[in-house]
This record gives structure tokens, C-alpha cells and sequence, in this order.
């Protein structure tokens, strides 16, 4: 028996990391690990890993594989089926409309309105979160969303042939006005759709579409700066607070780290998802058709009005405050 004793005190001092306890959370997205949300995801779990010694460990998992997908994650998160989760944001409207906001049509139209309205909207986000038992962790911001169509759009009138899958049910409500089957789906549920030709377009970024591939049934991609929208990633703030201080501090370190190298990343991502587009036979059209950009506006005037009558003061609070800001 010693001698086994001595054996295992020796295996401890050459193996420490095995007596260390350590926390794992899972941590899911819908979205593909080389879409920005998975990146985003994948980030945090190596910085969560570094500057916690390994205390901490996330356990991340992507394209929906865990079973949950946007709309729901939230939800899963807050009743402890998972501990943290990245979600789209236009996904949880129904939670809240803050959510919507980042999604709302032709508001921002550059990187820099996106950094400008995120700054903003980020403390009602999280307190919109910390009344459902959430944390916010970081935002992942998207590149700009175009139409993804299986034929090109020339004139307004094209409008009218699309199936669409659209984000949310504001970017719904603006290509039915402009004629449009339009349906909010989510990205997990999009590709079988795809495939057997029920619809024949999709609302998302380069970025979104070259992680699915939607080349291989959509060769056109219109540019038309919809939206600049991002995700929202969250912890279940119990989870969170059973944390030493040393590990929220690194949970917190690792987020701020998170978010500052995905807006980074940004400023490069679309000329790469372009110049990856282009690659597998995309057609980009980067000037569409005068008329299609008018008719989609004036829908999303209606659209923005719409979403102040549901948002309420908050409306004026972040949209006055982005206006002052905006150069």
C-alpha cells in the first residue's frame, strides 16, 4: 500500500493540472464556426482558457449541433440548460424589442455606425438581459446583409420573385411590402429549404452565406447594406456569480478581448468573404438598381416607425443619441 501511495504522490507532482478543479461551461451557436459568431465563440473560449490558467474551460459547439437554436437560446440559457450561448439578436425580438434594434433597416450603413450604435444600445441590452437572470458577455457584430438570389435582381419588379429567407420579423415585413414571400427562418433550417427549392433566396452577409455555401444555389449576391447586425453572447448570471473573483475577472477580461478583435476583424471580413465569393462563381452586384434600394427604403421607413411604437421611450433614448453621434 505505501508503496502505491508513493506512486500516486509522485503521478500528482509530475500531473498538477489533474488536481485542479476546473469549471466547463457549454456554450452553443447556430451559426458555423468560420461565421463570425463562431469565431467570435472560439475566441473566447482560448482567451477564457489563458486567463483563467485553465480553471475555467467553454466548451463550445456550433451550427445548431447542441439543439438550440437563436430564438430559443436564451430561454436555455436562463432555466440552466446550457450556462452560455450566442444568439442573432433580431432572433429575440420576441424576448424584447431592444433586441430588433441592430437589425432595423438602412439605420446604419458602415462599420462605424455599427461600433456607434452597439456602444449604445449595450447597456440597455444588458439590463434587458439582467431582468431575465443573464449576463451580457460581448457582441459580435456582422458584416453587412445583402440578398443572396438563386437569379440576379435587375429591376424592383425582381423583388416580387423572391422565396426569401429573412432574419427576423421586421426584415420579413419589408420584402412582403415590396412583394416578396418573405419568412423568418432560422439560419440551421435554411439549407433544406434551399435544396428543395422552396425558397430561392436568403437575407444574410458574405459572411453568413460563404459559411453555408449558399454559392452552390444562390450564384447572386446583391449589395444592398440592409443592416450591419450582430449577436448577442450571454451566461446564466447564477453561473456567473458562482465564479471565484479571479474567474468572472478573467470571464470579463475575455470578452472585452473578444468583442475589440471581432470589430477588428471587421474592417477586413468582407473583402474576404468577396474575394471567397467570387471564387466559387458568385456574381457580386455592388451598384443594384436604383429603384430596388428606393422601394426597400420606403418599406423600411415604415419598419423603423413601427419598431419606436413597440420599443417606446427607448426608441428616442438610443436613436437620438445615435443621430447626435453620427458625423
Amino acid at each position: 500500500m505505501r508503496i502505491l501511495s508513493l506512486l500516486a504522490a509522485s503521478f500528482l507532482l509530475l500531473h498538477p493540472a489533474t488536481t485542479r478543479a476546473q469549471t466547463v461551461w457549454d456554450m452553443p451557436t447556430e451559426y458555423p464556426e468560420n461565421a463570425m459568431p463562431g469565431v467570435g465563440v472560439a475566441a473566447f473560449t482560448r482567451h477564457v482558457a489563458e486567463l483563467s490558467a485553465g480553471k475555467l474551460a467553454i466548451r463550445p459547439s456550433f451550427d445548431a449541433k447542441a439543439g438550440i437554436k437563436s430564438a430559443g437560446m436564451l430561454t436555455a440559457i436562463a432555466e440552466g440548460k446550457v450556462p452560455a450561448g450566442d444568439a442573432f439578436a433580431g432572433a429575440l425580438e420576441a424576448e424584447d424589442p431592444i433586441f430588433a434594434l441592430p437589425s432595423l433597416p438602412f439605420l446604419v450603413t458602415s462599420i462605424a455606425d455599427a461600433k456607434r450604435l452597439s456602444d449604445i444600445a449595450r447597456p440597455h441590452l444588458a439590463d434587458v438581459l439582467e431582468k431575465k437572470g443573464l449576463r451580457l458577455l460581448y457582441l459580435t457584430p456582422w458584416p453587412p446583409s445583402g440578398i443572396w438570389s438563386k437569379t440576379a435582381l435587375k429591376t424592383a419588379p425582381d423583388l416580387s420573385t423572391l422565396s426569401i429567407r429573412t432574419y427576423d420579423k421586421t426584415s420579413s415585413e419589408v420584402f412582403a411590402s415590396v412583394g416578396a414571400k418573405a419568412a423568418s427562418i432560422s439560419f440551421a433550417d435554411t439549407m433544406p429549404k434551399l435544396v428543395d427549392g422552396s425558397l430561392n433566396a436568403v437575407l444574410s452577409s458574405g459572411d453568413g452565406g460563404a459559411g453555408r455555401k449558399l454559392w452552390e444555389y444562390l450564384p447572386n449576391f446583391t449589395e444592398i447594406t440592409y443592416s450591419l447586425p450582430f449577436s448577442v453572447a450571454a451566461v446564466n448570471k447564477a453561473v456567473y456569480n458562482g465564479l471565484s473573483a479571479d474567474q468572472r475577472e478573467a470571464v470579463d477580461a475575455a470578452a472585452r478581448q473578444t468583442e475589440a478583435e471581432l470589430w477588428t476583424a471587421l474592417s477586413t471580413r468582407l473583402q474576404e468573404n468577396y474575394a471567397r465569393m467570387r471564387q466559387n462563381g458568385v456574381t457580386i452586384e455592388s451598384a443594384p438598381a436604383p429603384d430596388i434600394i428606393g422601394a426597400l427604403q420606403s418599406a423600411a421607413a415604415t419598419a423603423q416607425r413601427a419598431w419606436c411604437g413597440k420599443a417606446g421611450p427607448v426608441c428616442a433614448q438610443i436613436l437620438d443619441a445615435y443621430k447626435a453621434r453620427k458625423p
